[in-house]
């Protein structure tokens, strides 16, 4: 049988990490991929993570480059490149500079891997998705941003911590834009079924929500920079389940115009917005949509309008994508 070829664009923190990840749980061969002037990286990296093979026994094949023809045949490619957030900086800061790495990147993706899905981790996450698309010319099922995987691992760590009980038994949901604009939904979290809202009052919930919608600033004040384990965590968690055909249900920063009243009923005017996806092989091949209460809409068209105010800011700055 083929192995799945999976492409990270850019050897940094959370690119490396997530070749570490896809590498440990044998998802394909990996290509790491980075400048011309960090192409030592990208082979260190991906050498190294090869001499781990013998001790965590996996084969996957890892190359480290700068040549974008090595991501040709990739089933996945994901985008990491871009400038990480310091202290003092919030993710829209990131756009200018942003928007022009990641549009820079998606016209090689489109030269050299034109059948493949990409997953965007670049921040500001969901108008970086949409310069992908835009520049990629890709069907919207094949290009998808990593974002609510995140945020859910957040709510659900700090629901454990507060609890006393394990991560594995706590299901839970966050919608809409990533990071600020997230949009909470303490009635469909629960512990092994039973609703968190029996076990914590309202105010523990919400501390709880609060600060998974901070969790990568407060990361960054504790460390200097953006977080890269969770991050590369939650974009293979996704790549897992597009190469082997899982089906699962993740939150992911996809195309939507109906759903949930994303483009308030005009044609064509849809946004990358983090939604429930069914994740297979052909990308993102089904939304799963809900009926929210009047508080969750009221959150979920202020998390739209900032979306769409970020894609108006990417327009401004490349008028050919509008």
């Amino acid at each position: 049988m083929r192995r799945a070829k999976i492409s990270i664009i850019g050897a940094g923190n959370i690119g490396g990490t997530c070749a570490h990840w896809a590498a440990a749980k044998e998802l394909g061969d990996i290509v790491l991929l980075d400048i011309p002037e960090k192409e030592g990286v990208a082979k260190g990296k991906g050498l190294d993570l090869s001499c781990c093979g013998p001790i965590e026994q996996f084969d996957s094949r890892i190359t480290g480059t700068s040549d974008y023809k090595d991501i040709a045949g990739s089933d996945v490619v994901v985008i990491t490149a871009g400038l990480p957030r310091k202290p003092g900086m919030s993710r829209d800061d990131l756009v200018q500079v942003n928007a022009g790495i990641v549009k820079s990147c998606a016209e090689k993706v489109r030269e050299f891997a034109p059948d493949s899905i990409v997953i965007v981790v670049s921040n500001p996450l969901d108008a970086m998705v949409y310069v992908a698309w835009k520049v990629t010319g890709f069907p919207a099922h094949r290009v998808l941003g990593q974002a609510g995987a995140l945020d859910v691992a957040r709510y659900k760590t700090f629901l454990a911590m507060e609890l006393g009980v394990s991560v594995e038994d706590i299901q839970g949901l966050l919608l809409g834009g990533h990071g600020d604009d997230m949009v909470p939904l303490p009635r469909l979290t629960s512990v092994n079924g039973i609703p968190v809202s029996d076990l914590l009052p309202a105010e523990k919930i919400t501390a709880c929500v609060e600060r998974a919608k901070v969790g990568g600033g407060e990361i960054v004040k504790l460390m200097g920079t953006s977080a890269f384990y969770a991050p590369a965590s939650g974009t293979i968690e996704m790549v897992e389940s597009i190469v082997r055909d899982k089906k699962r249900v993740i939150p992911c920063a996809a195309y939507c115009e109906d759903q949930f009243g994303v483009s308030g009923g005009q044609k064509g005017q849809g946004y990358f917005v983090g939604v429930p996806c069914v994740l297979g092989s052909k990308g993102v091949e089904k939304i799963l949509t809900f009926t929210m209460n009047a508080e969750e809409k009221k959150f979920m068209d202020e998390s739209i309008s900032h979306v769409k105010d970020l894609v108006g800011v990417v327009n401004k700055l490349f008028p050919s994508l509008a």
